[in-house]
């Protein structure tokens, strides 16, 4: 495949057009995306962004590039045209999706909140921390990231089951299941990570069915926030079988002002900082990909299956 007319927008359009003077032998129109325009997209051959904008269609466009891991901003709920390769970022994110889980499960587990409230009383009252190896924790999501984190979590001794809608194995895990079986772990799990994206599939996969099955489970969303029926997750909470939850992800960003879950005791939200693409991260990821697509496509390893959607 043949690139030379680059067309790219979303929040680090500057920073990269900066990263890429002197790099590349193509032309490159970097645009803030609310004033890219129908002949900005009919001029480009190749779009690079977080997300398509309002007004985007394909006109000549071969090539779309994913600045970040998820695509439900290019696929979910829109037509894709099949002869449109997607390719997505790959980087560092397994590792930064890590370090952020494990810093809230280690926080719970070493009763942070409890001693800063014993400190606040000037309270000296030993509670014992629990150990990861006592933690059963369930992995929505068995791609990349999943994996990653499953590495990374075992190395601390606990037992890792990975969910997914195929049940296929994947390293790191202690085993994979099928979605479908995830009820028979649900009371076991001490611990739930979503990592799944959003697509058709797993729109509000997350519902009723699964909250009321587990037993004082903590939950964190790392995936995509409309993979969760909010509603449901409130419930859960309020019932006691989801006992914190850890939100990094949500159906509306940023959340509104006027969402239930900013007040909630028991949530704990961070502003989708989880795994953030950085400059550096994002330019070497779409030069790799370039040099690949232009000799064989084939070799890829960031193309999107437009079908399954990730």
């Amino acid at each position: 495949m043949e690139i030379n007319k680059i067309l790219i927008t979303g929040r680090l359009y500057k920073e990269i057009e900066e990263q890429l003077q002197g790099k590349l032998n193509k032309e490159i129109l970097s645009l803030e995306e609310e004033v890219v325009r129908k002949e900005n997209l009919q001029w480009a051959d190749a779009f690079v962004a977080f997300r398509l904008t309002a007004n985007f269609d394909f006109y000549n466009i071969k090539w779309v590039h994913s600045l970040g891991a998820g695509v439900d901003g290019f696929l979910f709920q829109r037509h894709w045209k099949e002869d449109v390769l997607l390719t997505r970022t790959i980087c560092s994110f397994g590792k930064k999706i890590s370090e952020y889980c494990l810093s809230y499960i280690l926080a719970s587990l070493q009763q942070h909140d409890k001693f800063r409230r014993q400190q606040e009383n000037c309270l000296w009252q030993s509670v014992e921390p629990i150990s990861m190896e006592e933690q059963n924790i369930l992995i929505l999501g068995t791609g990349v990231i999943g994996q990653e984190l499953a590495k990374n979590l075992s190395l601390l001794g606990s037992k890792i089951t990975g969910i997914s809608l195929s049940g296929t194995p994947k390293l790191h895990f202690n085993k994979v299941i099928k979605f479908k079986e995830i009820k028979r772990e649900l009371p076991r799990a001490n611990w739930i990570i979503n990592t799944l994206p959003l697509t058709n599939d797993t729109f509000e996969l997350l519902d009723e069915n699964i909250f009321a099955n587990s037993n004082k489970a903590g939950f964190i969303n790392v995936g995509r926030g409309k993979t969760v029926k909010t509603s449901a997750l409130l419930d859960a909470l309020e019932r006691g079988s989801i006992k914190e939850a850890v939100l990094d992800v949500f159906d509306i960003e940023p959340l509104p002002k006027d969402s239930p879950l900013w007040s909630h005791p028991k949530i704990k939200i961070t502003p989708h900082i989880s795994a953030i693409t950085t400059v550096e991260e994002g330019v070497k990821c779409f030069l790799e990909t370039l040099s690949l697509l232009e000799k064989d496509i084939s070799v890829l390893t960031n193309k999107v299956n437009i079908k399954r959607g990730y």
